[in-house]
């Protein structure tokens, strides 16, 4: 499937906004500014990410402003009591950040920005050094595609690697990223596999079915024993 972006490189963004450890609250809020994002890597060493600081991070100290909490409270919001005090990006990222590898696909990627609940995601090499950064944005541009460039990946390396002859008879069609095979089928048990493997294609929203088997194959008698 050549053109389609199977892995986070494809789609991240290398120029990535970043702030030290030891940077300053103010400069991280112009950091933020300046880059209209929400959320900052924050590196150690040789550029090797060591946390985030995000929006919400910062957001304690005006919260806490006009307000003394009690010890009850302190011991409730710990963590933004903390961030409240905090003046440096070490003292107010979240650490472990959530990374991803470049070479993840794009599918693996979406399943941590799920699961941690982040909208983006450092994207690190090896070392954990900083790379680019992939965002959830990135990872619906697959579902730019077009409807043509969809239905000749599908008709090309899915329905040309299944059947060895060209499959005339059965046809595909692509509307707003959904996908429908008509025609013939000889063999219905191929149906579940075309379905995975088309919902497999980047940029794909759904697939349904439209087809039938060949009369020949409806009219076949039994097979008799000898």
């Amino acid at each position: 499937m050549l053109n389609t972006p199977h892995i986070v490189r494809d789609v991240m963004t290398e120029t990535v906004a970043a702030v030290d450890r030891a940077a300053r609250f103010k400069e991280i809020v112009e950091t933020m500014e300046r880059w209209k994002v929400s959320a900052l890597p924050v590196l150690a060493g040789e550029g090797r990410v060591v946390g985030v600081v995000s929006e919400a991070d910062l957001l304690p100290k005006e919260g806490f402003r006009e307000s003394d909490p009690d010890r009850l409270e302190q011991l409730r919001r710990v963590d933004d009591v903390r961030r409240a005090e905090a003046v440096t990006a070490g003292e107010l990222m979240t650490s472990p950040a959530h990374t991803v590898r470049a070479d993840a696909t794009l599918s693996q990627a979406a399943r941590i920005m799920a699961h941690e609940s982040v909208k983006r995601l450092p994207v690190v090499d090896g070392h954990g050094v900083l790379r680019g950064i992939v965002s959830r944005s990135d990872l619906l541009k697959v579902f730019l595609r077009t409807d043509e460039d969809l239905a000749e990946e599908i008709r090309r390396d899915v329905v040309g690697a299944l059947f060895t002859a060209p499959a005339k008879d059965l046809q595909v069609t692509v509307a707003e990223g959904v996908v429908t095979l008509s025609g013939r089928i000889r063999d219905s048990s191929l149906i579940p596999v075309i379905a995975r493997l088309v919902r497999a294609v980047e940029g794909v929203v759904d697939v349904t079915f439209d087809v039938t088997a060949p009369p020949s194959a409806r009219s076949e008698p039994p097979a008799m024993g000898r």
